[in-house]
């Protein structure tokens, strides 16, 4: 064993209580570090996961129509009106050759033409507002697995086959195999067969969305052979914005990321990243003072050992790396039961919490690299904390701290 490991790993020994003491709080430090992590990147996960589960990335729209201008009536033009023109649903213009385009850009990882426009679902006396979405169910599983959604029947858009929500049915009344009319502007519309339910986790969404074949949407929103979006996925969801604006400068369209769409969310998500932070800075200075105290009490109290040490012909180099020594060791000794109590701790809550279904109210990510982050965190906190210490140790004066001593 080297030697300033052995008088490291001694002066650890000599003193217990101090060493138990703030080895149990580097453990529970780097343990609330990693309870918290979990927690909150596990509720940041869920989150996005039921926001982007039912939509893309980003949305390919075509660019709004133009406002109108009104002159006045009468032989003088002396003001001018303009006018927003009420916007309908509308194809993009080349949509194939932007498909294309969009699935060779980089960073993008699906791309999926879609007819959304909105809707009634009417069945007897009752009507229903909707968002009907036409797509290609081989694309579109690329952006979202709508078919892990479904709760009966099948995800079966052949022909006049619609697959809806549960609140939807619940609303209408009807059932699996029911059959419901949807009717759009223009009076145009159709019967169609409820081949498939599915269940969001959200009564809007469950209410409101419902699933038909791309050509079934073209024809009830009289776009035969267009497409009102391309809907795309790419590799990083937070890389979202920078991906929609290189699309909007690739293809001169509208592109709008989920961040865009969701600015609330992510303000949301943003303060609960800055709040595990803020927390996390005050746990690791807390370790970091309780680390030095530890090693500057040792200092003092092994004072005339270190003037010995010193007097026998030792390095002021081997003391300062001594009090190294111990500060790795106590960060290294205290992350191995921080993980251990954090891995509890978030375990234990993800298991008390539950919804109606059985899954976690307040999931947990628990990582490999969660775990090396916060073992590294506490190791560098206790190299860091002894370096005053050490630099006390180096510059004792051997004949003032044996004398002392």
């Amino acid at each position: 064993m080297p030697f300033e490991l052995f008088v490291a790993v001694r002066y650890l020994r000599d003193q217990p209580f101090q060493t138990g003491l703030i080895l149990s709080g580097i453990g529970v430090g780097v343990g609330v570090i990693i309870f918290l992590s979990a927690l909150i990147t596990g509720l940041q996960v869920s989150i996005i996961d039921r926001t982007l589960g039912s939509q893309a990335q980003v949305f390919v729209r075509p660019i709004e129509e133009a406002p109108r201008i009104h002159p006045p009536r009468g032989a003088e033009l002396l003001a001018t009106t303009v006018e927003r023109p009420p916007q309908r649903v509308r194809s993009i213009d080349g949509w194939q050759e932007v498909e294309a385009l969009l699935l060779r850009s980089p960073g993008v990882t699906g791309a999926a033409p879609t007819v959304t426009g909105p809707a009634f679902a009417v069945r007897g006396l009752g009507s229903i507002a909707l968002s009907v979405r036409g797509i290609e169910l081989e694309s579109y599983r690329s952006i979202v697995d709508v078919e892990s959604r479904l709760v009966e029947g099948n995800f079966d858009l052949a022909g006049f086959n619609v697959v809806v929500g549960t609140e939807l049915v619940r609303q209408l009344g009807v059932s699996l195999g029911g059959r419901v009319r949807i009717q759009a502007a223009g009076d145009r519309g159709g019967v169609y067969t409820i081949s498939g339910i599915f269940d969001y986790n959200s009564v809007t969404l469950n209410e409101s969305l419902v699933f038909i074949s791309l050509r079934g949407a073209q024809t009830l929103f009289g776009i035969p052979g267009g497409v009102s979006a391309i809907e795309v996925k790419g590799r990083d969801v937070f890389e979202a914005e920078a991906l929609a604006e290189q699309i909007r400068d690739r293809t001169g369209l509208v592109a709008e990321s989920w961040m865009e769409q969701n600015g609330d969310l992510l303000t949301g998500l943003r303060s609960q990243s800055m709040s595990s932070i803020m927390i996390q800075v005050f746990v690791i200075l807390a370790v970091a003072l309780g680390i030095a105290s530890v090693l500057a009490v040792s200092v003092a109290q092994k004072a005339r050992e270190i003037g010995i040490l010193r007097a026998t012909g030792t390095p002021s180099g081997s003391v300062t790396r001594i009090f190294f020594i111990q500060g790795g060791i106590l960060g290294g000794l205290g992350s191995l039961f921080g993980i251990a109590l954090g891995i509890v701790l978030a375990l234990f809550f993800a298991s008390v919490a539950r919804n109606p279904d059985g899954s976690a109210t307040f999931p947990v990510a628990l990582t490999p690299l969660l775990y090396g982050r916060s073992a590294l965190i506490a190791i560098g906190v206790g190299l860091l904390a002894a370096v005053l210490p050490a630099r006390e140790a180096s510059r004792l004066d051997p004949a003032t701290a044996i004398r002392n001593g």
